[in-house]
């Protein structure tokens, strides 16, 4: 099912297109040494553009406080065979955040950026994996380190929608 390969490829998000119902976890407060955690749903729509060069998707979190929607942009540098990822929060429509960069390498997607957190220079980290068949997971972390220790600070799992599964 899956067309994640060793070396990134076009295909790479293949297995992430179509609707997914999501389960969210996710630190209550970052960087902090917070240990406890809070759990929400959301939906997830994925679509490919430019000949599948690129994918979009549309996003339903329920966050505990209030729900908002988000969207991811992804697109393949096919002469760098890497990926670039940009989140787009609903909540600050003039805002676009620091792309993520990386490729997929033995079926584990790793992407990098420099960004900031409450006022301090991190280096975040988003992994994909395939934990369980058809059941993508997507985990953020942040160092405050240059990459030394990370915190995971959020997770997803995904799993196919009922009403529309691909």
């Amino acid at each position: 099912m899956s067309t994640i390969t060793n070396t990134s490829s076009v295909k790479d998000f293949d297995f992430f297109i179509g609707d997914w119902i999501v389960t969210h976890r996710r630190l209550k407060e970052r960087l902090a040494g917070c240990h406890e955690w809070q759990e929400f749903k959301g939906n997830t729509s994925v679509s490919k553009l430019l000949g599948g060069a690129a994918n979009v998707d549309d996003n339903l979190l329920e966050m505990p406080d209030g729900a908002y929607r988000a969207a991811t942009l992804r697109a393949f540098d096919a002469d760098k065979k890497t990926w670039s990822i940009w989140w787009l929060d609903g909540r600050y429509p003039s805002h676009l955040d620091v792309p993520m960069q990386g490729q997929f390498s033995n079926g584990i997607g790793e992407f990098y950026a420099d960004d900031s957190f409450a006022g301090q220079t991190i280096r975040v980290r988003f992994l994909w994996s395939m934990p369980a068949i058809g059941q993508p997971r997507w985990e953020q972390a942040f160092s405050t380190d240059g990459g030394i220790h990370w915190e995971t600070n959020w997770v997803m799992d995904f799993h196919r929608s009922a009403l529309h599964s691909t």
